[in-house]
């Protein structure tokens, strides 16, 4: 479903087709914003347990008593979510009020835009462009506008130290997950989400998925590189060091309270969908079914992408609570001296590969 087939749907379209346009686009926003907040309650629990089994922790496994523990802690996602919303919103003297208000709500735009090409099944799409896979790429690029605003309108040079080392960050390793990008553009020769998923339909042998994961070597090499460089442009553990709690308190978010600060907490679950959304698609088969001749409906798509992609975000989960934090030198060292090198090589491996043996 697609907001060009919803407008066709309206029969206003003719007398009021700006009116039609934005009840196209809110039909299909508030889903997304929806779906976006219970799937980070959801994550948050889940972060809440792995972390809890991991390192045998007691409180977060549901200890106490209420229904606030109960037995399993099911409301305390939702115990932290009302916290954030009922805290006093303060906003510091001396800041720019009008980019402190602002940066925030850039910063989950840039990841919640990008929900919209990405395609949860065979039917279920906002837009099925023909350059989804850019579009994902240069919109999620929007939320460095909104963390630089962050820390330079908090009038904190701790707050900006975090902005800048988040920038940097984010921008350095964008480069790497877009080179990966490319090697699947190469097999492909689309750059739709829709496409890519088609192009690895079948299964080689009669039995292995044609997922581009398992095209040829080069492509395991590219799906690394861009996974791993997803998770430090959603500063993740290991790449967390710009918002370090226990080094620099909040990095660019220090000066930010209640839901201003929950927005930039949302956005960060977000970014980490879209990543593992994107990985899914491109080297995972999206919808497609893993098992010969079944399991191939819309349903059974919807199944398989979330499948995958929340398999990919409890990777994600699971790095944070078992590799120690890197220092902001070796950060950058492993982007600029390793992964983009790697990934400039790869593409020529793909490309010969493709050539010789494709």
């Amino acid at each position: 479903m697609t907001v060009d087939q919803l407008i066709d749907w309206f029969p206003i379209s003719a007398t009021w087709p700006g009116l039609t346009f934005l009840l196209a686009v809110l039909i299909c926003a508030v889903p997304v914003f929806l779906f976006i907040a219970v799937y980070a309650l959801v994550v948050i629990y889940g972060e809440l347990k792995i972390s809890s089994f991991m390192q045998d922790k007691v409180g977060p496994m549901g200890q106490g008593v209420g229904l606030h523990a109960w037995r399993w802690g099911l409301l305390q996602p939702v115990a932290d979510a009302l916290k954030l919303i009922l805290k006093e919103d303060i906003i510091p003297a001396s800041a720019d009020k009008k980019l402190f208000i602002l940066a925030p709500f850039i910063v989950f735009i840039g990841a919640f835009i990008a929900f919209s090409a990405l395609p949860f099944s065979q039917t279920l799409i906002i837009a099925d462009m023909n350059i989804g896979v850019f579009y994902i790429l240069a919109v999620s690029s929007l939320g460095v506008i909104g963390l630089i605003m962050a820390g330079w309108s908090s009038n904190n040079k701790w707050s900006l130290y975090g902005a800048m080392r988040s920038a940097a960050q984010i921008i350095s390793y964008e480069i790497p997950a877009a080179l990966s990008i490319i090697a699947v553009i190469m097999l492909t020769s689309t750059m739709s989400m829709q496409g890519i998923i088609q192009y690895q339909s079948g299964f080689i042998w009669g039995f292995l998925p044609n997922w581009l994961i398992f095209n040829n070597p080069f492509m395991f090499v590219a799906f690394f590189i861009f996974f791993i460089s997803g998770v430090a442009e959603c500063n993740r553990t290991p790449f967390d060091i710009p918002e370090a709690e226990s080094e620099l308190v909040a990095g660019a978010f220090t000066e930010y309270s209640g839901m201003r600060y929950a927005f930039f907490f949302l956005s960060e679950y977000a970014n980490m969908f879209v990543v593992a959304g994107v990985a899914a698609t491109a080297f995972l088969g999206g919808w497609q079914s893993p098992i010969p001749g079944i399991f191939n409906s819309p349903a059974w798509g919807l199944w398989w992408f979330m499948s995958k992609t929340m398999f990919l975000i409890f990777v994600m989960i699971w790095f944070r609570w078992t590799f120690p934090r890197l220092r902001v030198d070796q950060l950058m060292s492993a982007c600029w001296k390793g992964f983009t090198p790697i990934a400039l090589v790869n593409i020529f491996g793909v490309g010969i590969w493709y050539l010789t043996l494709g």
